[in-house]
């Protein structure tokens, strides 16, 4: 079966080396986003698809605009391909892009459809604190992600789960339910499941206000939103950005889905005084600091202060003398 493929990120690479790897397909050519500056150097930067697809010596485009880029797309059509598949490509492809294949375009969205379409499903699902998410196939049409269902796999989401180990664990399911995909519509023993539109949600693109911490909102709030746009919530200690990439919701009710490790905090817990939001209730030895929030507490596991790198709560809280009383954010 003859392939051309879109991706861009990491998420994208699992299935682009599985469709690689089996011989019942033939990956004619390879899409992606055009490099792009990162770091601090602001070095040009390939994706890595790029990576992926030059190493492999297939054909790669890197279109700026592909709707509009006529050369890309007399080379789409020139490939005569069966299926395009499109795995966090990055842009909307047009009516005629999708019309170019014999089976159509077959997207690997990360989401259990119709919930999340949009840019970034993963990180709204446990922004929004969801027990479960998953992978959807679906068959692409001109909005999107509306076009119709095809296969789907579920995982749960754990509490200390964060955008990053859930997109990764969900590339591999993706990676793993395109080839099904793929074959059974081609065998023709696959109907596509139009989506409901009343059941839909939305994950737009994620804005830099997302990331300020509000510690008037719940501890279990905030904790789904450090997880959630992992690794770049942020709020202020002393003056100075603070980012905070990994919490612990000192609740109640969660103490179950919590390590060993953290299981003697609840002896601690029970010491803890009321505070206003946004200042350190206490400092637990080789924890770290625990913050109050508008409910609950909130335990700072990996922090990473303005100008160094990712360290523990505990590191924090020792290094720089912290104190009971400090205050977070704005008061």
């Amino acid at each position: 079966m003859k392939i051309v493929y879109f991706g861009t990120p990491q998420f994208a690479v699992p299935s682009l080396l599985r469709l690689l790897n089996d011989p019942d397909f033939d990956v004619v050519a390879v899409v992606t986003q055009p490099d792009k500056r990162r770091g601090r150097g602001s070095k040009m930067t390939p994706s890595p698809i790029k990576t992926v697809a030059t190493e492999a010596g297939i054909p790669l485009w890197q279109p700026q605009k592909i709707k509009q880029d006529t050369a890309t797309l007399d080379l789409l059509r020139s490939c005569q391909a069966d299926a395009f598949v499109v795995v966090a490509y990055g842009q909307i492809l047009s009516q005629e892009i999708l019309d170019m294949p014999r089976l159509g375009a077959i997207n690997g969205h990360g989401s259990i459809l119709p919930a999340y379409r949009g840019a970034a499903p993963i990180q709204w699902s446990l922004h929004h604190g969801d027990a479960e998410t998953g992978v959807t196939t679906m068959l692409m049409d001109a909005g999107m992600d509306t076009g119709p269902m095809l296969l789907k796999t579920t995982m749960p989401i754990g509490l200390l789960d964060n955008a990053w180990t859930v997109a990764e664990t969900l590339s591999q399911l993706t990676a793993e339910l395109l080839p099904n995909t793929l074959h059974q519509l081609d065998g023709q023993t696959l109907r596509p499941i139009p989506q409901t539109p009343a059941q839909a949600t939305y994950a737009p693109l994620i804005k830099k206000a997302d990331y300020t911490i509000d510690w008037q909102r719940s501890a279990l709030a905030i904790h789904n939103q450090v997880r959630g746009f992992y690794p770049n919530c942020v709020t202020q200690l002393r003056q100075q950005p603070l980012k905070i990439s990994e919490t612990i919701p000192l609740i109640e009710n969660v103490w179950p889905q919590l390590p060993p490790d953290y299981q003697p905090l609840k002896d601690l817990y029970r010491t803890l005084q009321p505070t206003p939001p946004g200042q350190i209730a206490a400092l637990w030895k080789n924890y770290g600091p625990v913050i109050a929030t508008g409910e609950g507490y909130l335990l700072l596991r990996q922090v990473q202060p303005a100008g160094k790198k990712s360290q523990s709560g505990w590191v924090l809280a020792n290094g720089n003398r912290l104190a009971v009383g400090e205050q977070l954010g704005t008061p």
